[in-house]
Protein backbone atom coordinates (compact mmCIF):
# COMPACT_ATOMS: atom_id res chain seq x y z
CA UNK A 1 0.00 0.00 0.00
CA UNK A 2 1.60 3.34 -1.35
CA UNK A 3 2.10 5.81 1.48
CA UNK A 4 1.53 9.92 1.89
CA UNK A 5 4.00 12.24 2.82
CA UNK A 6 2.02 15.55 4.25
CA UNK A 7 3.28 18.54 5.53
CA UNK A 8 0.80 19.75 7.70
CA UNK A 9 0.52 22.72 10.26
CA UNK A 10 -0.84 21.91 13.77
CA UNK A 11 -0.68 25.42 15.90
CA UNK A 12 1.66 27.06 14.28
CA UNK A 13 4.68 24.56 13.85
CA UNK A 14 4.96 22.44 10.63
CA UNK A 15 4.68 18.61 10.44
CA UNK A 16 5.18 16.29 8.12
CA UNK A 17 2.89 13.24 8.45
CA UNK A 18 3.28 9.98 6.34
CA UNK A 19 0.40 7.32 6.41
CA UNK A 20 -1.27 5.07 3.81
CA UNK A 21 -4.64 7.52 3.76
CA UNK A 22 -5.54 9.63 1.54
CA UNK A 23 -3.74 13.08 1.32
CA UNK A 24 -7.05 15.15 1.61
CA UNK A 25 -7.88 12.60 5.05
CA UNK A 26 -4.69 13.47 6.69
CA UNK A 27 -5.05 17.30 6.53
CA UNK A 28 -8.62 16.61 7.95
CA UNK A 29 -7.10 14.82 10.77
CA UNK A 30 -4.55 17.54 11.03
CA UNK A 31 -7.07 20.39 10.87
CA UNK A 32 -9.19 18.69 13.46
CA UNK A 33 -6.18 18.76 15.62
CA UNK A 34 -5.20 22.37 14.79
CA UNK A 35 -8.71 23.59 16.04
CA UNK A 36 -8.84 21.31 19.39
CA UNK A 37 -5.04 23.04 20.29
CA UNK A 38 -6.49 26.44 19.76
CA UNK A 39 -9.65 26.00 21.17
CA UNK A 40 -7.84 24.75 24.51
CA UNK A 41 -5.58 27.41 24.28
CA UNK A 42 -8.24 30.15 24.15
CA UNK A 43 -10.15 28.38 27.24
CA UNK A 44 -6.74 28.30 29.25
CA UNK A 45 -5.59 31.95 28.15
CA UNK A 46 -1.73 30.58 27.17
CA UNK A 47 -0.39 27.61 29.21
CA UNK A 48 2.75 25.05 28.12
CA UNK A 49 1.87 23.20 24.66
CA UNK A 50 2.13 20.01 26.21
CA UNK A 51 -0.38 21.09 28.18
CA UNK A 52 -2.41 22.26 25.79
CA UNK A 53 -1.67 19.24 23.47
CA UNK A 54 -2.51 16.30 26.58
CA UNK A 55 -5.83 18.42 26.72
CA UNK A 56 -6.14 18.45 22.93
CA UNK A 57 -5.53 14.71 23.19
CA UNK A 58 -7.66 14.55 25.88
CA UNK A 59 -10.85 16.03 23.91
CA UNK A 60 -10.11 14.40 20.62
CA UNK A 61 -10.18 11.00 22.87
CA UNK A 62 -13.49 11.91 24.08
CA UNK A 63 -14.88 13.07 21.02
CA UNK A 64 -13.07 9.36 19.39
CA UNK A 65 -15.22 7.05 22.41
CA UNK A 66 -18.38 9.16 22.32
CA UNK A 67 -18.40 8.10 18.26
CA UNK A 68 -17.73 4.77 18.91
CA UNK A 69 -20.38 4.69 21.03
CA UNK A 70 -22.49 6.03 18.59
CA UNK A 71 -21.20 3.76 16.30
CA UNK A 72 -22.02 0.69 18.59
CA UNK A 73 -25.73 2.68 19.52
CA UNK A 74 -26.51 2.88 15.96
CA UNK A 75 -24.77 -1.08 15.12
CA UNK A 76 -27.22 -2.02 18.00
CA UNK A 77 -30.22 -0.43 15.91
CA UNK A 78 -29.54 -1.62 12.89
CA UNK A 79 -29.30 -4.90 13.94
CA UNK A 80 -32.47 -4.68 15.80
CA UNK A 81 -33.93 -2.73 12.47
CA UNK A 82 -32.70 -5.70 10.62
CA UNK A 83 -34.86 -8.31 13.04
CA UNK A 84 -37.92 -5.91 12.93
CA UNK A 85 -37.62 -6.13 8.91
CA UNK A 86 -37.75 -9.53 8.71
CA UNK A 87 -40.49 -10.05 11.49
CA UNK A 88 -42.58 -7.67 9.13
CA UNK A 89 -41.74 -9.61 6.22
CA UNK A 90 -42.42 -12.67 7.53
CA UNK A 91 -45.97 -10.71 8.52
CA UNK A 92 -46.52 -9.67 5.37
CA UNK A 93 -46.18 -13.46 3.86
CA UNK A 94 -48.08 -14.35 6.38
CA UNK A 95 -50.92 -11.80 5.66
CA UNK A 96 -50.34 -12.18 1.69
CA UNK A 97 -50.78 -16.19 2.36
CA UNK A 98 -53.83 -16.04 4.39
CA UNK A 99 -55.34 -13.34 1.79
CA UNK A 100 -54.90 -15.86 -1.24
CA UNK A 101 -56.08 -18.75 0.78
CA UNK A 102 -59.27 -16.48 1.64
CA UNK A 103 -59.35 -15.76 -2.09
CA UNK A 104 -59.63 -19.46 -2.89
CA UNK A 105 -62.16 -20.34 -0.12
CA UNK A 106 -64.42 -17.63 -1.60
CA UNK A 107 -63.77 -19.34 -5.27
CA UNK A 108 -64.73 -22.78 -3.77
CA UNK A 109 -67.68 -21.07 -1.85
CA UNK A 110 -68.43 -19.64 -5.60
CA UNK A 111 -68.73 -22.68 -7.21
CA UNK A 112 -70.95 -24.53 -4.59
CA UNK A 113 -73.20 -22.04 -4.33
CA UNK A 114 -73.48 -22.15 -8.56
CA UNK A 115 -73.81 -25.81 -7.88
CA UNK A 116 -76.69 -25.35 -5.43
CA UNK A 117 -78.19 -23.05 -7.32
CA UNK A 118 -78.36 -25.37 -10.33
CA UNK A 119 -79.54 -27.93 -8.02
CA UNK A 120 -82.74 -25.87 -7.12
CA UNK A 121 -83.22 -24.99 -10.75
CA UNK A 122 -83.68 -29.18 -11.53
CA UNK A 123 -85.34 -29.83 -8.66
CA UNK A 124 -88.26 -26.96 -9.15
CA UNK A 125 -87.91 -28.23 -12.52
CA UNK A 126 -89.13 -31.18 -12.01
CA UNK A 127 -91.32 -30.34 -9.26
CA UNK A 128 -93.49 -28.51 -11.92
CA UNK A 129 -93.44 -30.94 -14.23
CA UNK A 130 -94.95 -33.23 -11.37
CA UNK A 131 -97.30 -30.58 -10.90
CA UNK A 132 -98.04 -30.51 -14.43
CA UNK A 133 -98.68 -34.10 -14.23
CA UNK A 134 -101.05 -33.78 -11.47
CA UNK A 135 -103.10 -31.21 -12.82
CA UNK A 136 -103.61 -33.23 -16.08
CA UNK A 137 -104.74 -36.05 -13.62
CA UNK A 138 -107.19 -34.29 -11.90
CA UNK A 139 -108.59 -32.60 -15.41
CA UNK A 140 -108.87 -36.37 -16.20
CA UNK A 141 -110.55 -36.91 -12.91
CA UNK A 142 -113.22 -34.43 -13.11
CA UNK A 143 -113.89 -35.66 -16.74
CA UNK A 144 -114.36 -39.45 -15.56
CA UNK A 145 -116.15 -38.02 -12.28
CA UNK A 146 -118.77 -36.01 -15.07
CA UNK A 147 -119.12 -38.95 -17.35
CA UNK A 148 -120.16 -41.31 -14.53
CA UNK A 149 -122.80 -38.74 -13.04
CA UNK A 150 -124.34 -39.13 -16.39
CA UNK A 151 -124.28 -43.04 -16.53
CA UNK A 152 -125.67 -42.99 -13.06
CA UNK A 153 -128.62 -40.83 -13.83
CA UNK A 154 -129.59 -43.34 -17.11
CA UNK A 155 -128.42 -46.28 -14.75
CA UNK A 156 -130.61 -48.46 -12.40
CA UNK A 157 -130.34 -48.12 -8.65
CA UNK A 158 -127.90 -51.22 -8.16
CA UNK A 159 -125.90 -49.28 -10.83
CA UNK A 160 -125.88 -46.06 -9.21
CA UNK A 161 -124.71 -47.54 -6.06
CA UNK A 162 -122.05 -49.22 -7.68
CA UNK A 163 -121.27 -46.16 -9.58
CA UNK A 164 -121.74 -43.80 -6.53
CA UNK A 165 -119.23 -45.61 -4.96
CA UNK A 166 -116.95 -45.42 -7.56
CA UNK A 167 -117.12 -41.78 -7.61
CA UNK A 168 -116.30 -41.45 -3.91
CA UNK A 169 -113.30 -43.97 -4.59
CA UNK A 170 -112.44 -41.08 -7.37
CA UNK A 171 -113.29 -38.14 -5.64
CA UNK A 172 -110.87 -39.77 -2.29
CA UNK A 173 -108.27 -40.35 -5.67
CA UNK A 174 -109.23 -36.48 -6.30
CA UNK A 175 -108.50 -34.98 -3.15
CA UNK A 176 -105.08 -37.28 -2.16
CA UNK A 177 -103.74 -35.62 -5.67
CA UNK A 178 -105.04 -31.91 -4.46
CA UNK A 179 -103.33 -33.04 -1.23
CA UNK A 180 -99.64 -34.06 -2.79
CA UNK A 181 -100.05 -31.08 -5.15
CA UNK A 182 -100.62 -28.22 -2.10
CA UNK A 183 -97.26 -30.10 -0.17
CA UNK A 184 -95.09 -30.07 -4.22
CA UNK A 185 -96.31 -26.18 -4.26
CA UNK A 186 -95.41 -25.92 -0.25
CA UNK A 187 -91.82 -27.41 -1.45
CA UNK A 188 -91.50 -25.23 -4.34
CA UNK A 189 -92.29 -22.49 -2.00
CA UNK A 190 -89.51 -22.88 0.45
CA UNK A 191 -86.86 -24.05 -1.99
CA UNK A 192 -87.03 -20.47 -3.63
CA UNK A 193 -86.65 -19.06 0.39
CA UNK A 194 -83.94 -20.74 0.57
CA UNK A 195 -82.76 -19.23 -2.43
CA UNK A 196 -83.32 -15.92 -1.81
Amino acid sequence: MENNKVTVKIFGQEYTIMGSKSREHIIKVADYVDQKMKEISQALNSGPLSSIAVLAAVNISDDYFSALDRFEYLETANAQAAKDTEHYVELWEEAKKSHLQQQEEMKELSVQREEIRKNFEEQLSEMQKIIEEKDAEIKKLKEDSAKIEGQIMESSSDIVNELEAKYKDLESSFFDIQMENIQLKGEIDRYKKKME
